[in-house]
């Protein structure tokens, strides 16, 4: 059968590790080649050893990378990986024109990279504690990146025809989070970086829907990835974030992958500019 993205082109940024890693594999699965974007190749490791909270971001470990593991389940030509610091115009621009090059055109641009500084502190910070360069770093990946991002992906966009068959110039997935629409405790850079987000996302949407370019937002809830590797070793605390999420426990990668299809498909023909949570129902409660 063919896939709901067969044939295009996917560029995702933060790819080499969590959710970014996860919605590659989908995307591949479901037809598409992929352009994977990352400072790294390698994944993140989960857990410093000497703290027992979640490794920072520059701490990686061994193993098979994104690309390896799509070229072994789709083939060779499938996935090439792009070394890009998405808070650098420059890199990025050249990250669009490398896949581009390679593939022909750009058709889904999914900006998913993002941090928490917050959350690899041995405890959490308010924004009285909370030192300046967390913030800049912050905002700097989750909310200039994903501009960045649209900025450059808009601009190939606009400069190619339709998909074949197709009305739509291109489609944009940018990752926010429920923390982008609701606040979580001592998580002030974050919530305010993914805020930005949430609302960059309408804009974009708005701006753009006369060019048949689509724009929604991811909003996850809490996963099991590196970035809530803090509340998964704490058992007291994990306790009380599976409590408030009405189906229980936290969700995995592959939940929220499994909706970046679908925002990059046909299926959202007659939809823009929409934050969709996915969250276990966490924002209802």
């Amino acid at each position: 059968m063919v896939g709901r993205l067969q044939d295009r082109i996917a560029l995702v940024t933060g790819a080499a590790s969590g959710l970014g890693r996860a919605i590659c594999l989908a995307y591949a699965a479901e037809g598409a080649k992929l352009c994977c974007v990352d400072i790294y190749e390698a994944p993140r490791n989960q857990t410093n050893a000497e703290t027992g909270k979640a490794d920072d971001y520059n701490n990686r470990i061994q193993g098979e990378t994104t690309v390896q593991e799509l070229q072994r389940l789709h083939g060779a030509d499938v996935a090439v990986f792009v070394k890009a610091d998405v808070t650098r115009a420059g890199e990025v621009e050249a990250a669009v024109a490398k896949c581009v090059e390679r593939f022909g055109r750009l058709d889904i641009m999914a900006n998913n990279a993002g941090i928490s500084v917050e959350a690899t502190h041995a405890r959490p910070h308010g924004i009285h504690e909370l030192s300046e360069s967390d913030w800049d770093k912050t905002m700097a990946i989750n909310a200039k990146g994903v501009f960045l991002g649209c900025k450059y992906a808009l601009a190939q966009m606009l400069k190619q025809d339709p998909i074949a068959g197709h009305q739509d110039r291109g489609w944009i997935v940018n990752t926010a989070s429920i923390q982008g629409l609701v606040a979580y405790h001592n998580t002030p850079a974050y919530t305010a970086s993914k805020g930005a987000v949430a609302q960059l996302t309408k804009q974009v949407a708005l701006d753009y829907a006369p060019h048949r370019i689509h724009c929604n937002a991811l909003c996850p809830g809490f996963l099991h990835t590196v970035m809530t590797q803090n509340l998964q070793n704490d058992p007291e605390s994990y306790a009380v974030i599976t409590r408030a999420h009405p189906f229980g426990g936290m969700g995995h990668p592959s939940d929220v992958a499994r909706a970046a299809v679908f925002l990059a498909s046909d299926d959202v023909a007659w939809i823009t500019g929409v934050n969709l949570p996915v969250d276990g129902g966490y924002t209802i409660m």
